[in-house]
């Protein structure tokens, strides 16, 4: 796979703009980005307008945008996954944890097939509430969609996790897909160890087609 490629948006009087550019640059002589544009907004402000940037320095490295002074270790790791399935996971986990949910949302709805990077986030017990519920939120607005439903071996999958919480979000989930398809994985869990998993996996039967 190559490397990804970035984009720097800085301007003259920020103080940690030189640092970001350097750092950049020794990726790019290393070989970890294949390219680096630099753009200073103070000379090219039609830039940051067009890609909404109000603050510099701002870096996007594939597909991951970033704001803010980053060290160089942590933009190498960022090059390293950002074309990857699980970079993106983790890059909308940390968006969640952000408060970022309308900017996930418009990644997905710009490019759906992110929306399985979504997944290990409902997987991943240690995830805070918050950042589960903008899971919940983001597979929620694209219920019965295209998208969501080429996701049902994976939300399969997820209703067998030995966590009842990640069981039950995944028989919500499947419910959303709108598949009759579902069934055969929410019939497995109506005698759930957990009530709530029963309950919400009945909900969820109830939603779907008949085979």
């Amino acid at each position: 796979m190559p490397a990804p490629d970035a984009l720097l948006l800085l301007s003259t009087h920020c103080p940690h703009c030189p640092a970001m550019l350097a750092a950049l640059a020794d990726l790019v002589k290393q070989g970890t980005l294949g390219r680096l544009e630099a753009v200073n907004l103070e000379q090219h402000p039609e830039v940051g307008q067009a890609l909404g940037v109000r603050s510099v320095p701002w870096v996007r490295i594939g597909r991951i945008e970033l704001t803010g002074a980053h060290a160089k270790a942590e933009l190498a790791e960022w090059a390293a996954k950002a074309d990857s399935d699980a970079g993106m996971a983790d890059y909308f986990h940390m968006l969640l944890k952000q408060g970022q949910l309308p900017r996930a949302q418009a990644m997905i709805e710009a490019e759906p097939a992110l929306l399985a990077a979504v997944l290990p986030i409902v997987g991943n017990v240690d995830a805070s509430l918050n950042v589960r519920l903008g899971a919940g939120v983001l597979l929620e607005t694209f219920a019965g969609t295209a998208s969501l439903r080429a996701l049902l071996p994976h939300l399969g999958a997820l209703s067998q996790h030995a966590d009842a919480r990640v069981r039950a979000d995944a028989c919500h989930y499947l419910g959303l897909t709108g598949e009759a398809a579902a069934r055969p994985w929410l019939d497995a869990r109506i005698a759930d160890d957990d009530a709530d998993v029963r309950e919400i996996a009945a909900e969820s039967l109830d939603r779907l087609p008949e085979t």
